[in-house]
């Protein structure tokens, strides 16, 4: 038996209605499919931005470490620059006072020779420089406040024995002959004042030739020997 026409039309609109439920349905889930990824992709750039944010975080504090370490490391290098400067100058002084390096500056330069004996009587012995004459010009000259002192190049240094060795004489193991050349840093008229009568190079004038002369310029050598302290010893 055929359904009637009245029966189709209501089948035909069931399933209408059925094809218009399913199809609302459908749309209202991509709806919420779409929300949903929508949320799951906003959770993902939450979590990498926090990520992100921490990464900062960690690598500014981490600049900012590096930073105080830098400064400690440039003001310990400052310090360490200034002490180093300071410790350099004074071992550069301490230096010249003991004779260990070359100087220069205004003083005196004198001139001691062996003199001629005049008579045959007279003992050839009288007319030589003598360690002894040499050691009393040094001493006439530290008294005037030479700074630094040398015999033909031969640094006097505390430790500096001027001793006669046959015919020569011997200054800091070094054998020396006539003519001495004396030089001698420190205040020039101060220094020439040993030239004055009565003194040492006043009385070696009448056996011997000396001449002493200002200058403005005398460089003296360094000492070459070591500087050997057998009883003296550093305390603190």
């Amino acid at each position: 038996m055929k359904p009637s026409k009245k029966t189709l039309l209501v089948y035909m609109g069931l399933v209408a209605i059925l094809a218009m439920a399913i199809t609302v349905q459908l749309r209202t889930m991509a709806g919420k499919d779409s929300n949903a990824s929508q949320i799951l992709r906003n959770d993902e750039l939450k979590d990498s931005l926090l990520q992100w944010e921490e990464k900062y975080n960690s690598m500014a504090e981490n600049l900012n470490q590096s930073n105080k370490q830098l400064e400690k490391m440039r003001t310990s290098a400052s310090t360490y620059d200034t002490n180093s400067q300071a410790k350099s100058e004074e071992l550069k002084n301490n230096n010249t006072l003991i004779g260990l390096s070359k100087v220069a500056g205004e003083g005196v330069v004198i001139t001691a020779k062996d003199g001629q004996a005049t008579k045959a009587t007279d003992s050839l012995s009288d007319y030589l420089v003598h360690d002894a004459d040499l050691r009393g010009i040094v001493s006439e000259l530290c008294n005037a406040g030479a700074e630094a002192i040398s015999i033909n190049n031969q640094r006097i240094v505390n430790s500096t024995c001027i001793v006669c060795a046959g015919n020569v004489i011997s200054i800091n193991g070094e054998k020396v002959t006539s003519p001495f050349i004396i030089k001698a840093i420190g205040n020039q008229e101060r220094l020439y004042g040993i030239n004055r009568p009565g003194g040492y190079l006043s009385i070696m004038k009448d056996y011997t030739s000396v001449e002493i002369k200002k200058s403005n310029n005398v460089e003296i050598e360094k000492f070459n020997g070591a500087l050997n302290y057998k009883y003296a010893k550093t305390i603190n």
